[in-house]
């Protein structure tokens, strides 16, 4: 063993006893306050299992398993054993048959039996009816040499949602009352881990829906050539913020916006959808340019949202009768928008730039104006396409620049796609693009 096993010992002196009582009651406590590091210290549940059982086996078991119900299959999602050589027996991560009608132990547990104790055959005999579960646990206890497993539930209040497996060699001590009572502890330990796992994932999803649904669907827009792309933060961050929109407005002109709500979590993905809606109610009533949109969201959001602080920018692009597609934009506090074309490269559009939402409402806003040439793309992006930690935002905007400029022949939806693909790894913080391309023919 790596570490002493926690079993009641013989009989003795009394104070030897003692001693020994003590060094159990240390041990014990010192496994659990491990196992407890173990499974807070990292989010993904399959390793925090995967530490449980190391622990497991330095001080309980030779091996140790975890299998978890999962859509009516059963999935080993840990193993361990002394000899990491013959972890491959423990069949790591495969999946097995359901608990349904089994008679095995491991079956048994999962319905909700409780703890189960199995001294394994020398000479199993086959189940009277075919029990494919049955069959494979038989065959693993017996190429690993088990004497005796214990089996005990990875339970919460809502059910069953695995089991923790020890495994002692035919040579053995068996499994007594206190060490299955500790293994209960452990396993409760995981359970309440893996719940919470699932619930946090489960809310991350729901979030994620959410702010998802808030997005507008740019498929009104056939005549022109607009594609969208929106990435949820990598595992560990909260939704966010970030989003997009594009409407058309009566004179035939139509509005392209890009932000983020500051904050990350459900209540800024709310806030953004309020935000947007309000967005398109001013520009359609009022027709009026960028920075007076601008400027009429800034007082409406403060007055009538609790939403703190927003960047955004506003842009408004139109082909005249007679002449190249043209855009008016004004930026609040935002990440400035690409501007890219096979034939004349990339740039930054910096100008008409003014302080952040919820600043200032009376302050002043411009506008700014550019040409758009044949065959250019216009890119709103939000600042997790850029933002790297400790890296000055000035490389991410000229990483951008750069790609951008490699793949502006691409077609449009190409064209986003290639940039998640060179700029999103590592991203801490939502993406959100919008992307409009003119035509070859201006």
């Amino acid at each position: 063993m790596n570490g002493e096993r926690l079993n009641p010992v013989g009989a003795s002196d009394g104070n030897s006893e003692l001693k020994r009582e003590l060094a159990q009651a240390r041990a014990r406590l010192r496994l659990l306050s491990d196992v407890g590091l173990a499974l807070t210290s990292v989010l993904d549940p399959d390793k925090a299992l995967g530490r449980l059982t190391r622990l497991v086996v330095q001080h309980l078991a030779d091996a140790c398993m975890v299998d978890l119900v999962e859509d009516g299959m059963v999935r080993r999602a840990a193993v361990a054993h002394q000899e990491p050589a013959h972890e491959p027996q423990l069949q790591p991560h495969v999946r097995l048959p359901g608990p349904g009608n089994s008679a095995t132990p491991l079956a048994r547990v999962l319905r909700g039996s409780g703890p189960q104790t199995v001294t394994v055959p020398t000479e199993p005999s086959p189940p009277a009816e075919p029990d494919p579960l049955h069959t494979a646990q038989l065959r693993l206890y017996r190429r690993l040499g088990a004497g005796t497993v214990l089996i005990v539930p990875l339970q919460v209040h809502r059910g069953v949602l695995g089991a923790l497996s020890l495994v002692r060699s035919a040579s053995d001590k068996p499994f007594d009352e206190e060490v299955t009572g500790l293994a209960g502890d452990l396993a409760h330990r995981a359970a309440l881990t893996l719940e919470n796992a699932r619930l946090y994932a489960l809310q991350q999803d729901t979030a994620e829906q959410l702010q998802r649904s808030l997005l507008p669907e740019l498929s009104g827009f056939a005549q022109l050539q607009l594609a969208a792309r929106y990435v949820p933060a990598r595992e560990g961050a909260e939704v966010g913020g970030d989003w997009y929109d594009a409407f058309r407005l009566r004179d035939g002109s139509t509005v392209l916006a890009i932000g983020d709500v500051v904050g990350h979590d459900l209540t800024a993905a709310v806030r953004m959808g309020q935000l947007r809606n309000m967005l398109r109610a001013l520009a359609y009533d009022s027709e009026d340019a960028p920075s007076g949109v601008m400027r009429r969201l800034d007082a409406v959001m403060q007055g009538l949202s609790e939403t703190e602080l927003v960047t955004a920018v506003i842009a408004r692009v139109h082909k005249p009768a007679h002449g190249p597609w043209t855009a008016h934009w004004t930026n609040a506090g935002h990440p400035p928008p690409l501007l890219t074309s096979p034939a004349e490269g990339s740039r930054l559009l910096e100008e008409g730039l003014s302080p952040v939402l919820g600043v200032d409402s009376a302050i002043d806003r411009d506008d700014a104006q550019a040409r758009l040439p044949p065959d250019a793309t216009l890119l709103f992006y939000t600042d997790g396409l850029i933002e790297r930690p400790g890296e000055d935002i000035s490389r991410g905007l000229t990483r951008l620049r750069q790609h951008a400029a490699s793949v502006a022949g691409l077609p449009l939806d190409e064209f986003c796609d290639a940039l998640l693909e060179r700029l999103a790894d590592g991203h801490q913080d939502d993406i959100a693009l919008l992307a409009f391309r003119t035509s070859a023919d201006t």
